[in-house]
C-alpha cells in the first residue's frame, strides 16, 4: 500500500510504502483534538500513526521549564486518551509512534516502562522527489530512516498468547466470552502456525464465487466458442458483464492474482457466507462449479457470525447493508483481511473515516460450467 500525502510544511509530497499497511482512510487529520498522521490497518489491525522527525536531543520526557514544552510523556498520554475515548468506529487497536531520527535511550525506556511500548520491526522504502504531472512522489528502492525507532502502544488487546494457547480476550459479556473460549478450542491448530492474527484471511461470497467460477477455471475458450445468441440467451442482461470478465481472466488469471495474498494462510468464512454461497451454487452453479465449491469448502474454517463492535456501530444504510457489516465485521473481529469484489461497501466504510483491511479481487460470475 502506498500512502500519499502532502507534508505539513507544504514542501511537496511524500509516499510511504509498506506491504503490511492497508485500508488507509485518513491522512493528516485531527481526531478528538489530537493530530493523527495516518489512520490505516497494519496486518489487519486498525492503527494510528504518529510521526516525528525531531532531533532526538530535543525530545524530552517530562518537558522543560517553558509551558509550551510539554514533553513526550504528556503528548503520548493525550494520544492514548484520545484513542480510548474515540467512537468505536475510529478507535485503533494500537498507536504506532514513528521517530524517523530515533530516540535517546532514556526516553525509549520511559516509553516501554510507562506505556508498555514494544518495538515494531518494519521495512520502510525510500522516496525520490520527481516532477510528475500529478506532483506525487515516486517510490524507489532503498532504505530510508536508518536511525528510525518505531514503537507500538496497544489501546485494546483482543488476543492473548501465553506460549501454549491462543486465546481471545473480550470484555463485553460472559456469554460472548464463553462462546469464544469454545471456538478457541476448535481453533487451537492456529498455535502450530505461531498464533498470529495475520495467518487468517476472510472470504466473502464474491470471492468464493470467483474462485470456483468456470471463468476462473479454464472455461473461457469454451464459452467464447459458443454462438453469441446462445450466450445472450443464457446470461440475458449480464452478457456484456460476463464477456468482460472472460477478457479480464485471459489477461490476468484471478487465481494467480490471489495466490500471493492468501498463500500460507488459514481461510475462514462466517456462517452467513457459507449459507449464501451454498444457495448460489445450488441455484446457479454447473456440475463442475458445484464440485469445486464442495472441494474449496473443505479448506475453509466456518466461524459464527461475530461482527466486530466497530463495524456494527456504523449506521445501517443502503450502502452499509447489515449483511455486509456482518461479513466484513467477522473478518475484522478476527483481524483477518476480507477478500472481496464488493468495493462499493468498502468505499462506504472508508467515507465514515474507518480503516478496513481488505484484499480486492476482480468479480467473476458462475457460468453453469
Amino acid at each position: 500500500m502506498a500512502v500519499q500525502y502532502r507534508s505539513p510544511g507544504g514542501c511537496g509530497a511524500r509516499v510511504l510504502q509498506q506491504p503490511s499497511i492497508t485500508g488507509v482512510s485518513r491522512v493528516c487529520k485531527p481526531i478528538n483534538s489530537i493530530y493523527v498522521d495516518i489512520v490505516c490497518s497494519l496486518n489487519g489491525n486498525p492503527v494510528w500513526f504518529i510521526v516525528s522527525d525531531r532531533n532526538p536531543r530535543y525530545i524530552s520526557w517530562d518537558g522543560g521549564s517553558c509551558d509550551k514544552d510539554k514533553g513526550l510523556k504528556q503528548k503520548v498520554q493525550h494520544v492514548v486518551d484520545a484513542a480510548r475515548q474515540s467512537p468505536v468506529t475510529l478507535r485503533p487497536s494500537s498507536i504506532l509512534l514513528f521517530f524517523s531520527n530515533g530516540l535517546s535511550g532514556n526516553v525509549y525506556q520511559k516509553l516501554r516502562s510507562e506505556f508498555g511500548a514494544v518495538d515494531l520491526e518494519m521495512e520502510w522504502f525510500s522516496y525520490e522527489e520527481l516532477e510528475l504531472e500529478d506532483k506525487w512522489t515516486n517510490v524507489v528502492l532503498g532504505r530510508l530512516f536508518p536511525d528510525a525507532c518505531v514503537v507500538e502502544i496497544e489501546v485494546g488487546k483482543r488476543y492473548s498468547w501465553d506460549g501454549e494457547k491462543y486465546s481471545r480476550v473480550r470484555k463485553d459479556s460472559v456469554g460472548a466470552a464463553l462462546r469464544m473460549i469454545m471456538w478457541c478450542l476448535k481453533l487451537d491448530y492456529l498455535s502450530s502456525q505461531g498464533g498470529c492474527e495475520s495467518k487468517l484471511v476472510n472470504f466473502d461470497t464474491t470471492a468464493m464465487v470467483a474462485i470456483v467460477s468456470g471463468i476462473s477455471n479454464g472455461s473461457t475458450e469454451k464459452l467464447l466458442a459458443r454462438p453469441e445468441s446462445e450466450l445472450r440467451g443464457r446470461f440475458k442482461g449480464n452478457y456484456d458483464f460476463v464477456i468482460a470478465q472472460v477478457d479480464s481472466e485471459k489477461q490476468n488469471p484471478i487465481h494467480s492474482e490471489l495466490f500471493s495474498f492468501i498463500s500460507g494462510k488459514q481461510g475462514i468464512i462466517c456462517e452467513s457466507v457459507r449459507l449464501e454461497f451454498q444457495e448460489l451454487i445450488s441455484m446457479c452453479g454447473g456440475p463442475n462449479e458445484k464440485l469445486r465449491a464442495e472441494y474449496f469448502l473443505k479448506f475453509l474454517k466456518v466461524v459464527p457470525d461475530c461482527p466486530s463492535t466497530r463495524l456494527m456501530s456504523l449506521p445501517t444504510t443502503r450502502k452499509l447493508a447489515l449483511k455486509n457489516k456482518v461479513v466484513f465485521g467477522t473478518g475484522d473481529y478476527w483481524y483477518a483481511p476480507t477478500v472481496t469484489a464488493n468495493m462499493a461497501f468498502v468505499r462506504a466504510v472508508s467515507q465514515t473515516g474507518m480503516s478496513l483491511s481488505v484484499i480486492e479481487h476482480r468479480p467473476r460470475a458462475l457460468t453453469g460450467d
